[in-house]
Order: C-alpha cells, then structure tokens, then sequence
C-alpha cells in the first residue's frame, strides 16, 4: 500500500508543488529548494521524476514561523529574529534540544532539565545546593523589602544581592556561568520567606520551593506536579523575558545581570501574572458555585477570560493537557478542576479556546493553599534555567548584535531651540 501516488495517498491531504510551496511561503522557488538543503522542509520527488512535492501542512508550519521571526523584523531592515539550539515549538508541541519537551519533564527532575537545557547531556540524579553564606546575603537582601512586596521583587533582589557577593560574577565562561545557575536557582529559593516555619532540609527544588508557597503538608503527588510545572515551563522561545536575557547577554552582561532582565519583564501583566488572574477567577467560580456568572462579568468588563488560548498554539497548550493529566490524581485538586472545566465550557459556547497552561497552574496553586501569586513564582524559578540556557548561547555570538535601529518619527531637524 505505499506505493500509492504520493500527491494522492489516501486520507492524506494532496502534495503541494513547488510552485505552490513557494506561494504559500511567499518565496522564490530556489528559497524552498534552500530550506530543503537547510533541512527545514522535507521533499519528495513527484511521479515521473520531474520536481518535487510537499508536505502541505509541514510548509503551513514553515510559513507561520516565519511568520513570527518577520514580526521582529525592523523597518530598517535589521533582523530581530535569532537562531536558537534551544527550543523549538512546532505543531501544538515543542521540543528542548530536539527531544519532546513533555515527555522530559514528566520523566525527569528538574534539575536534570535544566543540565539537558544548558548542555545537551543527561545527568541522572543532578542536584542543585547553594553555599550558606549566598543564601544569607540574600535573604538579608530580601528580608529588608516592605511586607506587601511581590515574588518578582523579592526574586530580583535576591539575584542582585547574590550578584554583589560574587566577586567572579563577571567570568563569561561556559563553566563560570553554569557554576552560577547551579548556586543562583536554589540561592533564589532559599532567599524566599517559608510559609511554614522550621528549617527546610536541603532537597530538590521543587521540595524546597513547596514550603515557601504552601502552609500545607506536601504530599508526593503534588510535589510531583510542581516539579512537573517547574520542567515544562523552563523554556518558550523567545518569550518576552527571555528577549530582554538575550539583550542583555549580547552586551555582556554577567548571569546574574541577564537573569535580573528577565525578571524585570516577567513582572508584567501579560506575562508572567497570568497564572495569578487565573487563580482569582476559579477561586470565585468556586464561591459563585457555577463559571456563567463569573466569565459574564469578566466580559462586561471588558477582559479576556485567563487561562484560555495561545497564540503559539492553535489547538490545545501541550503543557496544560500534561499538567491536567497529572492533577487528576492530587488529593484535594477536584473542585478547582471541575471549576476549570466549567469556565472553558462556559467560554466555548462562543469563542472556542483551549485551556492554556496558566489556568492549569491555576487549578494546581488554588488546590495547595498557596496565595494567587506562587503561579509567578513557580514560572519565574522555573524560567530561570530557560534564562541561562539562552545567556550562554548569546555568550557565543557576536557581542551587541541584539542592536536594532529606531525608526525615527519626529521632527524632521532643524527645529528651533525651545524658550
């Protein structure tokens, strides 16, 4: 049976040709015979030996990314869009260093994603410590912020008080740097209050980072959700705040400097707040007792309901139906699961979204006892890795290359001197 007509196989969709190909990519047809040679497009030949064939939804993905690179694009003609070995998302999926980004994180640490992100080697059994005297500098650090300061500044403060303490912050070497990311992520942790009180025994993160969100007794499937969302939400692309790293990185600036860039953006509400606007509404779902009322009043406002949709993925966050699984099995996660499922129901009467990873950090953070914003600090710890898998890719380019040129739209000078 795989002898059929390759531009006519059946249930499949027809081959495009190159022409065609090159229409939908808006390109030259020798350009598509370079993303060949590239390997970013497959090929077949067509019966009869003369040109070649398409998988049409493969050059579909093609297009959309490029695409999103030329949104970067600068009038000037300076391209802002930059290659990366790190991750790839592609067709409701997405890949760290080629392998399924999902079926790592729910089957390793992450500590051991992180190594993966950094290096591209596996080490089983990796853990991350950091020395007393870091930790003590920055929870003096921290300790020092108003009551109502958020996770992201306390997280800041933190990487900058560690930053000062390391007199060999500025060492750009792959080894330095990978030094630094295994000491900062923990320091990061440590540095934050506890909820409960007693001395939490050095562990993995995500043990660690469970007491300085939840007043309540871990349990491990619960721990494993954490460490789960902590895996799948270590890297996106060229995410907003993982930009800012890499600008800062082309300038050489240290680890600890490209981290604080990024958590100065994360702290946005389009951004890493997400999860904390999705907690509130399934809390109020839960005290409404139905989503109807809840997302109407939502719309009447004139706000997007969290939790739904992605403009990276069309069809449903891969992270989200990963997280999802797995609370189907933490004691305690129901109600604001079936709170979820409500609002998403509840919404696909008219606007058909899928759930996307915020609302599932949602339903996990409103089932631990854990106040609306620990969705900002799992993302902002998680990220952290993604951050210095990105700085240490950016070490090894051209220095200040991320230099876009502004499209000036003032004034056409000479103006007269303002009195």
């Amino acid at each position: 049976m795989r002898d059929q007509d390759p531009g006519h196989s059946a249930g499949t969709e027809r081959r495009l040709t190159t022409r065609e190909a090159a229409e939908l990519l808006g390109v030259k047809p020798e350009t598509v015979y370079a993303y060949v040679s590239r390997g970013q497009l497959g090929s077949r030949r067509a019966p009869g030996g003369r040109g070649s064939t398409f998988d049409a939804e493969e050059v579909r993905t093609l297009a959309r990314r490029n695409r999103r690179e030329s949104g970067l694009a600068q009038a000037s003609g300076q391209e802002l869009a930059v290659r990366t070995r790190i991750t790839l998302i592609e067709k409701d999926r997405y890949y760290y260093r080629g392998v399924d980004a999902v079926d790592l994180a729910t089957r390793h640490s992450y500590e051991e994603v992180a190594e993966w992100l950094w290096t591209g080697r596996s080490r089983p059994g990796v853990s991350f410590t950091a020395p007393e005297a870091s930790v003590a500098v920055a929870r003096r650090a921290v300790a020092a912020l108003p009551e109502h300061a958020g996770p992201t500044d306390r997280l800041r403060v933190a990487a900058i008080a560690s930053a000062a303490a390391d007199p060999l912050r500025f060492d750009l070497s792959e080894d330095a740097v990978l030094g630094t990311a295994r000491v900062l992520i923990p320091t990061l942790v440590d540095a934050l209050p506890p909820v409960r009180r007693g001395h939490a025994d050095p562990g993995p993160i995500a043990h660690r980072l469970w007491t300085r969100l939840s007043g309540h007794a871990a349990d491990e499937a619960s721990l494993h959700v954490l460490d789960t969302a902590l895996s799948l939400l270590v890297d996106h692309d060229l995410a907003a705040s993982t930009l800012a790293v890499r600008v800062a990185a082309s300038a050489r600036a240290h680890a600890y400097a490209a981290v604080s860039a990024g958590l100065g953006v994360i702290e946005g509400p389009l951004h890493g707040a997400a999860g904390g606007l999705a907690h509130r509404m399934l809390l109020e779902v839960l005290d409404q007792g139905s989503a109807a009322p809840v997302v109407a009043e939502e719309l009447r406002a004139g706000r997007r309901i969290p939790g739904l949709g992605h403009r990276l993925y069309p069809g449903e966050d891969p992270r989200a139906r990963a997280l999802f699984t797995l609370l189907e099995d933490m004691p305690g996660a129901a109600p604001a699961l079936a709170a979820a499922r409500d609002v998403v129901a509840t919404t696909a009467r008219h606007t058909p979204l899928h759930a996307n990873v915020d609302l599932a950090l949602a339903v996990f953070t409103a089932s631990s006892g854990m106040p609306a914003s620990a969705s900002e600090t799992i993302f902002a710890v998680a990220r952290t890795a993604g951050w210095i898998a990105h700085a240490l890719e950016e070490y090894g380019e051209r220095p200040l290359r991320m230099r876009p040129s502004g499209l000036y739209s003032g004034p056409r000078p000479p103006q007269p001197l303002p009195e």
